[in-house]
């Protein structure tokens, strides 16, 4: 008997149920494919992406908050991170640094943010104070009062290696553009906060080494006058300066050599002045005057490096000359650069300084308790300052840091709030 399959009962329905499955099988095929390949691409795209933030993500993943912004109090928000890597530091000095803003801006949008995020800095009027002493056993101190208005608030912690020091440091994301004190809002501004590490204002490393950084108003025709030095040096602008000496300086000497290999240029035309301590007892105030300038006409291309060292300072003053602490505020304490006494910042706190830790000129050393150095950064604090002697518009002051250079641990209290222990933070190196 002669038959064709296609006829027999039930095969056509098989036949299709047949073919269905294999294109089925075959679309499954097909997607599995395809979707290993997105997914290959998936991984290979987040490997690249970690490949190249993995420390900056790490890093960014360490933001926390310490302390809510308190309108009463005035009081901005404070933050810390714990920077992962070397943050490409070794890297910005190996070209020759920068010798302005836009310089440095360039350079940390390549590196720090992978050109994702634009970056504006901005270095509004501050006023500060600093003072340096020792207590009854031996440990050495760096107290520093930053003046401001309300801001947000960033505690730094840095441990690069390769031979640089880790480091705690302090910064204002208003130099940033995190304006108003307000909190950080998402990757944008954890990214933007990466470059705290570029703009320290005071910090200690773990050799013991402590330097802040102090507008000086210094003028040229009425006008604010940025230093900027033009020579064959490589060039550094007024906080990349500071993060330099928390990196390398193992104390005060070797600090001063660092800062004598750059030019330097001040950022946001303004102009500032330092002043760097160490474990030993030294300490030195760093200013960059034209040596033919005035208060008025001080020319800021022409400016030299003056060192004014604690122990050897009789020129700034015959007070200082006899005591062997130091301190500074917001005016050059190089001679003969003022008229009068009227036209120096700050200058009624930088005399409350001598006459709190050496009232009667019976403690030339600056003997002083940790509580009385707390003591002090209070009473200049410009709540309370202010509040007798009214000066400027400076009247908060964001943060009191007090480093003990000898244990190289940090007490760091937001916004004046001695008083408040959840505002007090301490850290050790």
């Amino acid at each position: 008997m002669l038959f064709c399959i296609d006829f027999v009962p039930g095969i056509p329905y098989l036949t299709a149920v047949l073919t269905e499955k294999r294109n089925m099988t075959l679309l499954k095929k097909i997607l599995i494919g395809t979707g290993t390949a997105l997914l290959v691409l998936v991984v290979a795209a987040g490997g690249t992406v970690y490949g190249l933030w993995h420390n900056e993500i790490s890093s960014m993943l360490s933001i926390k908050k310490l302390a809510d912004a308190d309108s009463e109090n005035k009081a901005g928000p404070v933050y810390q991170i714990d920077v992962q890597g070397d943050y490409y530091f070794q890297d910005f000095l190996d070209q020759g640094g920068a010798k302005n803003d836009n310089e440095l801006i360039d350079f940390l949008v390549h590196n720090l943010t992978k050109g994702v995020i634009d970056i504006n800095l901005k270095a509004p009027n501050i006023g500060c104070s600093s003072f340096t002493f020792v207590d009854e056993s031996g440990d050495r101190y760096f107290g520093r009062n930053y003046d401001f208005t309300s801001t947000t608030a960033m505690i730094v912690k840095t441990h690069p290696g390769n031979g640089r020091h880790a480091s705690i440091s302090s910064a204002d994301l208003q130099f940033l553009g995190i304006k108003g004190g307000r909190d950080l809002n998402g990757f944008m501004d954890n990214a933007l906060a990466l470059v705290s590490t570029y703009v320290p204002l005071d910090g200690i490393n773990d050799a013991g080494v402590s330097c802040g950084i102090y507008m000086s108003y210094q003028q040229k025709d009425g006008k604010t006058s940025s230093t900027d030095q033009n020579t064959d040096k490589p060039d550094l602008t007024s906080t990349t300066m500071l993060r330099m000496i928390l990196d390398y300086a193992d104390d005060v000497d070797e600090a001063v050599e660092l800062v004598q290999k750059y030019d330097f240029h001040d950022s946001a035309n303004t102009s500032f002045h330092y002043m760097v301590a160490d474990s030993t007892g030294k300490s030195a105030i760093l200013e960059w005057v034209d040596p033919d300038g005035h208060v008025g006409n001080d020319d800021g291309t022409k400016r030299e490096l003056r060192v004014y060292y604690n122990d050897d300072d009789a020129i700034v003053g015959e007070r200082e000359g006899k005591e062997s602490f130091q301190y500074i505020t917001n005016f050059l304490v190089t001679p003969d650069y003022y008229d009068e006494d009227s036209q120096k910042g700050g200058y009624d706190r930088y005399l409350a300084i001598p006459k709190t830790i050496d009232p009667d000129g019976n403690n030339p050393t600056g003997k002083f308790s940790k509580e009385e150095g707390m003591d002090l950064l209070k009473t200049l604090g410009r709540r309370r300052w202010d509040a007798a002697k009214p000066s400027d518009s400076n009247n908060i002051t964001v943060w009191s840091s007090l480093y003990n250079l000898t244990d190289k641990t940090v007490t760091w209290i937001s916004n004046e709030s001695f008083d408040d222990e959840s505002r007090i933070f301490e850290y050790s190196l």
